[in-house]
């Protein structure tokens, strides 16, 4: 796994300014964290999408600011975007110590075909979107793959301790917890059934008790 390297220089430019930025095609950045003043730098918009498009946000960068000798080790912690056309606003970045281990929100991706799903009466559920995982910046992984080739039938499921790892990866999610399952789809429409079903019977219990306890009341007097 190379190196992924990002350039940048230093900001000048801030507040509502920074439109002027964006319209030269420069994106305004922040790197902060480690124990680090908060640093107001600039980078090229387009190599900026190149590399979120091709590496996600998950992945460790060299960036390497104008006049200084060493590049900065960081991680992306927050991407802002133009609500109506996607664009790139603002991209802040972690600073991080390759020495020290750090945790991290790590997508999961399923990999090839469930058999249980094939059959038309089972769905896939995708359970946990996400995983925490703490490793070093440099064994951090960009994403953690799972193949649902073997969930065959419905009650199949795999565990996060079903989740293999590599050396010197761990996660802080409970080992019990459900990654992605089958169920099968006509289960599924009676459970939806039964609960408006319950709620019904509930609200009906409750009238005629209602209704009792009043006929008593009025017995009474």
């Amino acid at each position: 796994m190379g190196n992924i390297k990002l350039k940048a220089s230093k900001r000048t430019v801030f507040g509502k300014s920074t439109k002027s930025l964006r319209r030269q095609g420069i994106t305004p950045i922040h790197v902060f964290g480690n124990g680090i003043e908060s640093l107001a730098l600039q980078c090229d918009n387009s190599e900026l999408k190149k590399l979120i498009f091709r590496e996600g946000a998950t992945r460790l960068i060299e960036l390497e600011i104008e006049k200084e000798k060493k590049p900065r080790s960081v991680f992306i912690r927050e991407i802002q975007r133009d609500a109506i056309n996607g664009q790139l606003i603002h991209v802040d970045f972690y600073l991080v110590d390759k020495t020290e281990k750090m945790s991290a929100d790590i997508p999961i991706y399923l990999t090839g075909d469930s058999p249980a799903v094939k059959s038309k009466i089972n769905m896939l559920e995708h359970v946990m979107n996400n995983i925490e995982i703490e490793a070093f910046p440099e064994e951090m992984p960009p994403h953690i793959e799972i193949d649902i080739s073997n969930l065959a039938e419905a009650g199949d499921a795999i565990f996060v301790k079903d989740i293999i790892l590599d050396d010197g990866v761990t996660t802080t999610a409970d080992p019990e917890q459900i990654v992605v399952k089958i169920t099968r789809i006509k289960a599924i429409a009676e459970e939806e059934t039964a609960a408006p079903a319950a709620e019904v019977a509930e609200a009906t219990e409750e009238t005629e008790a209602e209704e009792s306890a009043k006929t008593g009341a009025d017995q009474g007097e």
